[in-house]
């Protein structure tokens, strides 16, 4: 039965947008309720309304919630209405769900639901192997003074998955003339594409960027969101039909120019930088929608070679729990944020559900249509962000947890206070090498950003 309220849509993990259904959240609550005996059908619909207000009040009127924004909200008001035995059955239930899909995926594919199942479990065998899969035994390290060992490991793992990479895109030549690199934010896509331009310089080759930033339509065609602010995180800000035809003309060998967008004015200047591709040169498309259907569609796919990063990372809390990769990439823009663009963490942390939802609707579902998947996660990162980090969350738990609008910033705080807790800080950055992919996020870097 869909809804009458103001939410009429939701985001799948697919990215597909799907009408909203009140009843599917009880039916949910209902079936945790039951499996602990429960059977009062009408609290679940109370509780789904709970949910549904809570929704409205979070994200806004007319908002369109991502799958994972409502079953993050379902699970604290059960919490709130003193229905812990429920949360926790519900927390199962998500979990036997994502257990089910992972059951249908053990086949040949690299993704299912945009979770690619085989490269995780490789991940985890590897952290297994060196004891950092858990809290705990990242601390044991730590104790142990091998976490210098544990920073080698684990940049060489990295370092490999690249050079891997740019084997395919030599395999590819001469057809190959894009190589596009993509992922959510703070997955460390500068860091990778320097290292890929690197290797690629190795072999007589070139990468020459192309700047899609300056594809931004001007302010007075910009869609805007469902507050009404102007929204940059969707590919249909840029004027995308101009970037295709500006890509074909590179690959012709001509020369073409591209435009000048000034953020401060909200203005666009056409035909002002230009570029051209020699025959030693690879064209590099860095941007968080580049495996957008619509960024090339014009180009045949034979000559473009797609790379996606993410962070895979595989740390268990002493209950069971996986941390989650998006709240692994929070914090390090929580860092990145604070001095680079001079905004505190709480400030990243309270914008970081538009980031969310926006990675959900246009990046992650063209996972499991790349060619090359690199997981950017660093066991050693969690101590060291902690150090910077940690002081900041108790501040972001007391702000935010009675701020209806703020509850997508308190849930995640508190997820990662929870899991870090625990965890040995360790506040000495001079571990980490200067080319370390972490360096792009907490300074002090060998590369030039």
């Amino acid at each position: 039965m869909a809804c009458a309220c103001s939410i009429r849509q939701i985001v799948k993990r697919d990215g597909q947008l799907v009408d909203y259904d009140r009843e599917r959240i009880a039916t949910a609550i209902f079936k945790s309720a039951s499996s602990l005996g429960g059977s009062d059908r009408p609290l679940a619909e109370r509780l789904a309304a709970e949910v549904e207000q809570a929704l409205i009040a979070t994200y806004g009127a007319g908002a369109i919630p991502t799958v994972e924004e409502i079953q993050d909200l379902v699970e604290s008001v059960l919490i709130s209405h003193g229905h812990v035995r429920t949360a926790r059955a519900y927390i199962i239930y998500r979990h036997e769900r994502a257990q089910a899909r992972a059951a249908r995926a053990r086949q040949p594919v690299e993704a299912s639901d945009n979770i690619p199942y085989k490269t995780i479990y490789e991940v985890l065998r590897w952290n297994m192997d060196h004891g950092c899969e858990t809290v705990a035994g990242l601390n044991r390290i730590i104790a142990a003074g091998r976490l210098p060992e544990l920073v080698r490991d684990s940049d060489q793992r990295y370092h490999d998955e690249v050079g891997r990479g740019v084997e395919r895109m030599l395999e590819r030549l001469p057809a190959l003339r894009i190589v596009i690199v993509a992922g959510p934010s703070s997955s460390g896509k500068t860091t990778t594409t320097i290292k890929v331009g690197e290797r690629l310089r190795a072999a007589g080759l070139e990468l020459v960027a192309i700047n899609l930033d300056h594809y931004f339509f001007e302010l007075a065609r910009h869609p805007r969101d469902e507050f009404g602010d102007y929204d940059y995180e969707t590919p249909q800000a840029l004027d995308l039909p101009l970037i295709n035809q500006h890509l074909v003309q590179l690959l012709e060998g001509r020369t073409i120019r591209t435009p000048h967008y000034d953020f401060k004015t909200g203005t666009r200047q056409l035909e002002v930088h230009e570029l051209r591709l020699g025959p030693r040169q690879v064209l590099l498309i860095d941007s968080l929608h580049g495996l957008y259907d619509g960024m090339t569609a014009l180009i045949p796919p034979e000559q473009k070679f797609r790379l996606y990063i993410e962070t895979l990372g595989q740390l268990r809390h002493a209950d069971g729990t996986f941390m989650r990769w998006a709240d692994n990439r929070l914090l390090r823009r929580m860092i990145r944020d604070s001095w680079h663009r001079n905004l505190q963490p709480l400030a990243t942390l309270t914008h970081w559900h538009y980031v969310r939802r926006s990675e959900l609707k246009y990046i992650i579902p063209f996972i499991g249509s790349v060619d090359l998947l690199v997981n950017s996660a660093l066991p050693y990162e969690m101590p060291i962000l902690k150090a910077r980090l940690f002081p900041f969350l108790p501040e972001a738990l007391q702000r935010y947890q009675g701020d209806a609008q703020r509850q997508d910033a308190y849930l995640r705080a508190r997820r990662v206070f929870e899991l870090l807790q625990p965890l040995t800080a360790v506040a000495d950055e001079a571990v980490v090498p200067p080319r370390s992919l972490l360096r792009e996020f907490i300074g002090g870097s060998a590369y030039i950003y």
